[in-house]
């Protein structure tokens, strides 16, 4: 069965808005190698509305190496009640998930042959899937970086316990933490 990876930015105090003003600096070429293995080992792109829009704007643009490549050629799904179909012309490979339909298409997407499917950002889509159990693991890339303020990386009223799943670090001073939500009717995994 396919992994879904909810891989995002985060400042060490939590905020996620505006990666791009204060993570960038961070993305050395350990980093950078460490983002492609993780994109090439997805054959899907998933996508709430937000996240859609603004990648939707950007990314058809990019291309000329190897990751926007790959990025741009995979199969995109934008997760929304309120998006007009019409919006998924503008970067291909895109489709539509209706809000209702989320837990059965993202059961049938899991179920599909194929490598795993990346979400990019946390929020109420990440959120739903947790809450059905489709999520498999957080990567949450820490910046070194304290903002005080911003879109928090997880929402008041959601609550999960996790088990660390790998740390690495990168010579920039920023971390990837993954993590896996624990299934609370599972038994306790031994250390190894």
């Amino acid at each position: 069965m396919r992994k879904i990876i909810a891989s995002t930015h985060t400042t060490l105090d939590g905020y996620i808005d505006n990666p791009h003003l204060w993570s960038m600096q961070y993305m050395n070429d350990e980093a950078q190698a460490y983002a492609m293995e993780l994109t090439l080992g997805a054959d899907a792109l998933l996508l709430g509305r937000v996240t859609y829009e603004g990648m939707a704007q950007a990314w058809p643009a990019m291309g000329g190496n190897p990751y926007a490549n790959h990025v741009n050629s995979i199969a995109k799904y934008a997760v929304s009640s309120t998006l007009d179909p019409s919006a998924l012309t503008a970067w291909d490979n895109s489709t539509l998930i209706p809000g209702d339909d989320l837990v059965a298409e993202v059961t049938k997407l899991k179920e599909q042959p194929g490598k795993n499917i990346l979400i990019w950002g946390c929020g109420r889509l990440t959120d739903a899937l947790m809450e059905h159990g489709l999520l498999d693991e957080y990567r949450l890339w820490v910046s070194p970086v304290i903002r005080g303020e911003g879109e928090r990386l997880f929402r008041d009223g959601v609550a999960a316990t996790l088990e660390l799943a790998g740390t690495t670090q990168f010579r920039s001073g920023s971390v990837v933490l993954a993590y896996r939500p624990v299934n609370a009717n599972a038994e306790p995994v031994a250390a190894g």
